[in-house]
């Protein structure tokens, strides 16, 4: 598993967050784990009851955000994104880290980062999220 560095606040998964994942990303300095995969996605899935328990037992925070393949981007899922941010340290994951990167570009825009420097830095780190420029402009706004 990687660990990309989004920011220096924002880690991204590069697959799915097991439990004996977790040691390694507290090793790291994450604080709390934003888990952005509905339970049920795939089987064999890690639910997020058992990731949440594997950071409560490391001493780190957990939000559970689910973004369903294909699913709205909504308000409610942004601003809850920005909540999480602010707790520190955080890694984000989702199955490819695809969905999580697009969530914290939006939080990071709504907080007024410029979408030229998102895109770069998500693209520093394999995600292509310029499709999300106008959201991302519009945000600062």
């Amino acid at each position: 598993m990687a660990f990309l560095e989004l920011d220096n606040k924002t880690l991204v998964a590069d697959r799915q967050l097991r439990p004996d994942d977790i040691e390694d990303a507290a090793a790291r300095g994450v604080t709390t784990i934003v888990n952005n995969r509905p339970d049920g996605e795939e089987p064999g899935q890690p639910s997020s009851a058992e990731i949440e328990a594997a950071a409560g037992a490391a001493g780190l925070g957990y939000a559970h955000i689910p973004m369903p393949v294909g699913g709205e981007f909504s308000s409610d899922k942004v601003e809850a994104m920005g909540e999480a941010l602010a707790q520190g340290r955080v890694l984000i994951f989702c199955h490819s880290g695809t969905r999580s990167t697009y969530l914290w570009a939006l939080a990071r825009a709504r907080e007024g980062a410029d979408a030229g420097e998102l895109i770069r830095r998500a693209g520093q780190a394999g995600y292509n999220i310029r499709p999300l420029l106008p959201w991302l402009e519009k945000g600062r706004s």
